[in-house]
């Protein structure tokens, strides 16, 4: 029997980038009236600045959501200007900063490229430590995050308290396949972005992957750890599947069929 007292909660939010084309105020709109709990706040579009974030931030607050993250653009491994990240973080009141594992794909990366990228991100997470605010790895093709395999080799040579690692499935993988790498990598998961995507990165409908995302949400709440697991990109960019993948969303993030 299942002892739901260590069950983890799911928050269910979204990704800012998934309304790229909206502004602040309208994300907050569409977010709440799809019963969605926060917003990860990208840096592309909404948060360029400390007054964007502020901007953010109340908006996100008045109408009752979390921010949940930001969602930067920030490449570990080229030593830039991070205390700006981590103004605009402070800013949006973010607990965790996105960051991206390097320039290129594992395949592609010489040791040296490795070694700075361990380097600059025990640098920032250092730094984001000093403010409270945590540091997660977007779990992508082209990083050294492109595979479970080279995910736990960075994250073990990082080794660092204030670093984990965000999970999605990677574009073309069978469910079986996204499976085995959200459990390989389990440990070390501080957040979700979901979506359903074909071979090709065709968008679909969130529940077109129904049994997949069912299952990863059994394996999160199982798992013990609260966890917050973000919409990113529909199809086509609509806010009307905005609400359609938040029913569904909300659906799995209680465990129900």
């Amino acid at each position: 029997m299942i002892d739901l007292t260590t069950l983890a909660d799911l928050t269910p939010g979204i990704c800012s980038v998934t309304l790229r084309s909206k502004g602040i105020e309208e994300v907050v709109h569409i977010s709440s009236n799809a019963g969605l709990a926060g917003i990860e706040w990208g840096t592309d579009v909404h948060v360029s600045d400390a007054d964007s974030a502020q901007h953010a931030k109340n908006a996100t607050a008045a109408a009752g959501l979390s921010v949940l993250s930001l969602g930067s653009y920030y490449r570990c491994g080229v030593f830039g200007d991070f205390g700006r990240v981590l103004d605009i973080a402070t800013a949006l009141g973010a607990p965790r900063i996105r960051v991206w594992a390097g320039e290129r794909g594992s395949a592609e990366a010489t040791e040296d490229h490795w070694d700075a990228v361990v380097e600059d991100t025990r640098r920032i997470a250092d730094l984001a430590a000093e403010r409270g605010v945590a540091i997660a790895f977007e779990y992508h093709g082209n990083t050294l995050t492109d595979s479970p395999a080279t995910t736990l080799n960075l994250l073990n040579r990082v080794n660092h308290s204030n670093v984990g690692t965000y999970w999605q499935p990677a574009v073309g993988l069978s469910d079986q396949q996204a499976l085995d790498s959200l459990h390989q990598v389990l440990p070390h998961v501080v957040g979700v972005h979901c979506f359903s995507w074909g071979p090709e990165a065709e968008r679909f409908p969130l529940r077109n992957r129904k049994l997949l995302w069912q299952t990863v949400t059994d394996v999160l709440r199982g798992n013990g750890k609260d966890m917050d697991i973000m919409l990113e990109f529909v199809q086509d960019d609509l806010p009307d599947n905005v609400l359609n993948d938040a029913t569904f969303l909300h659906t799995i993030t209680l465990g129900e069929d």
